[in-house]
């Protein structure tokens, strides 16, 4: 991760959602629970409370006709949106430290539990997954197919790998990735992809493009010409370029979740 993680700018506008525990994660909720279907929304790294990720959640929620959960997955600690706008608070931000307290080994068994709450313990039908930055490891070591484990897994049990927690994700300028996860893939992926993105890298994105394809999966990449990393989520509204990119991506991730888990 790099200060890019931390640029970008905070949206108006009111979350429609409510607060909840989903198993010990303090959690956003939106949406409707008789729909059958769950989106696990995997945020960034300013977490379950920022303003920007529960709008795009009530988007989803709306548009797709799903639940979707935002859980804490940093138990509480929060960086200020003050430091999109703010040089000195993003250059001496410490992404060691704070990766140390948040890392794959330490976080991964959560987000599976998280996601086998919703899938064996609420019973939803059917369950997406979109990772936005940080959260776009998780999602795809959800994407696993069974009998494959991640880096940080010490077993099945503790990853949840192979039971088929999640039908399909979708990833925004994702962290962390690494070629291991891209080879694992068991079910349909979208990746919506600036063309500026040193945490998803050119290579990276090449790798993705060769592999994924021939995983027998559906596959949809979604390229941003002239954006950075966080547009999706962090992009300047008052900025044409920017707003028109988040807008499609908001759309190509609603169309991907409604095409995939047949809602219509």
């Amino acid at each position: 991760m790099s200060q890019c993680c931390l640029s970008g700018f905070a949206w108006n506008g009111t979350p429609q959602g409510k607060e909840e525990k989903l198993g010990n994660h303090d959690t956003y909720v939106t949406g409707s629970p008789d729909s059958g279907v769950a989106i696990l929304f995997l945020h960034d790294i300013f977490g379950w409370r920022f303003a920007n990720n529960r709008l795009l959640a009530d988007h989803f929620a709306q548009e797709v006709n799903a639940t979707v959960y935002i859980p804490d997955f940093f138990h509480g600690e929060v960086v200020e949106e003050n430091t999109m706008a703010d040089e000195k608070k993003r250059a001496e931000f410490d992404f060691m430290a704070w990766f140390g307290r948040h890392s794959k080994e330490i976080r991964g068994p959560e987000v599976f539990e998280v996601a086998r709450a919703l899938k064996q313990d609420l019973g939803f039908k059917k369950v997406g997954a979109i990772g936005y930055c940080w959260g776009g490891w998780p999602a795809f070591q959800l994407a696993a197919k069974g009998g494959t484990k991640a880096g940080h897994c010490l077993s099945d049990i503790d990853c949840g790998l192979g039971r088929d927690l999640v039908d399909c994700i979708s990833v925004a300028h994702p962290a962390f990735v690494t070629e291991e996860d891209i080879d694992a893939v068991g079910v349909p992926v979208q990746i919506i992809a600036p063309e500026f993105d040193v945490t998803f890298s050119p290579e990276m994105k090449a790798y993705a493009n060769k592999t994924i394809p021939e995983l027998n999966v559906d596959y949809d990449y979604q390229h941003f010409p002239k954006l950075a990393h966080g547009f999706a989520s962090r992009g300047d509204p008052d900025d044409k370029t920017q707003k028109e990119g988040l807008e499609r991506a908001k759309n190509a991730a609603v169309s991907w979740f409604c095409t995939i888990l047949q809602l219509r």
